[in-house]
Parts: C-alpha cells; structure tokens; sequence
C-alpha cells in the first residue's frame, strides 16, 4: 500500500497487528475462515483467548473478513 492510499476501517491496525504479533495478516485471516459457523465475538473472543490478541486486533480482522466475505 502506498503512502499516498492510506488504509482505512479495520484494515488500517493490518500494519500494527502484524507487528506486534509477527504473523501476516493472511495468517489470522486463515485462521477466522477454518472457524466457519461462529459468531463475530465467538470468533474475537477465540483470537483473544487462544492467540493473545487484544480486542481492538481480533475485532479488526473478524470485522474485515465478515465485510469481505472471507
């Protein structure tokens, strides 16, 4: 993404998730489609609890992946 497009939405902590938990965003991405049939807080409850994610992280990419589809 270049300087000039700045990330907005859930997509804009991608640069601060991936930082502070070494893992690419595609990673967690992956991780919330193999838990198909959960809720949204189900499934941020379970990135938090299992993965140490902080809400503000979990609820972003769950957010991104129930908008896209994913």
């Amino acid at each position: 993404m270049s300087e000039q497009t700045k990330a907005s939405g859930p997509a804009s902590y991608f640069p601060s998730i991936e930082k502070k938990y070494g893992q690419p965003i595609d990673h967690w991405i992956k991780l919330v489609k193999q838990q198909k049939g959960l809720k949204h807080m189900e499934l941020v409850n379970g990135l938090k609890s299992e993965h140490g994610l902080g809400h503000g992280h979990a609820n972003a990419i769950v957010a991104f992946c129930f908008a896209n589809k994913a």
